[in-house]
């Protein structure tokens, strides 16, 4: 399962400032936002200023082993950074607690292959905590699902699910806080 949402930004359009900043600088690589599950959310923004989005499914098929979601994350990452050209950063959703021990094999496993694959990369990551990202984007920090998808089509974007929603509000924080330094 692949959807993507685009919107194409420069200074000249009415997309959100942080976007048209980033747009309006130079020498800027891509930034890479996801929220890591089965069902990866992610979010893109290239060097210069065009958003893209969407979800990505790494549910095994039956007749795949455990460890073939792992090796299709990597391939997916090879080629979403083939096509994005260089990527500066990648930021992702900080999950600190789960609803089950699955849920957090599954998580603590994209990570490992995420983090390895940067360090290979030589890709700047960083975890962003869950509760910064909803504060950030719906001005509280243990907001529901739908309260986040509803702030992230506030701002102009049209997510198809949570995992869109987050990735894309994680790639606004990236940009309208410098990674968490403003």
């Amino acid at each position: 399962m692949i959807s993507v949402n685009q919107l194409v930004a420069s200074a000249n359009t009415d997309a959100p400032p942080s976007i048209r900043q980033f747009a309006q600088q130079k020498n800027r690589s891509a930034i890479l936002a996801l929220d890591l599950g089965s069902i990866t959310g992610w979010a893109l923004c290239s060097a210069d200023g065009a958003v893209v989005s969407g979800t990505m499914s790494f549910r095994p098929s039956r007749y795949e082993g455990g460890g073939m979601r792992y090796l299709r994350f990597r391939s997916w990452l090879n080629e979403l950074a083939r096509r994005a050209g260089q990527i500066e950063t990648v930021h992702f959703e900080e999950v600190r607690r789960h609803a089950g021990t699955d849920a957090a094999h599954i998580y603590g496993g994209f990570l490992a292959h995420l983090s390895s694959w940067c360090e290979a990369e030589m890709i700047g990551y960083q975890g962003v905590p869950v509760g910064t990202i909803k504060r950030f984007i719906a001005g509280k920090g243990n907001a529901d699902k739908q309260a986040v998808i509803e702030a992230v089509r506030a701002r102009g974007f049209s997510p198809v699910d949570d995992n869109e929603a987050d990735a894309i509000a994680i790639l606004l924080w990236t940009m309208e806080t410098q990674g968490g330094i403003k």
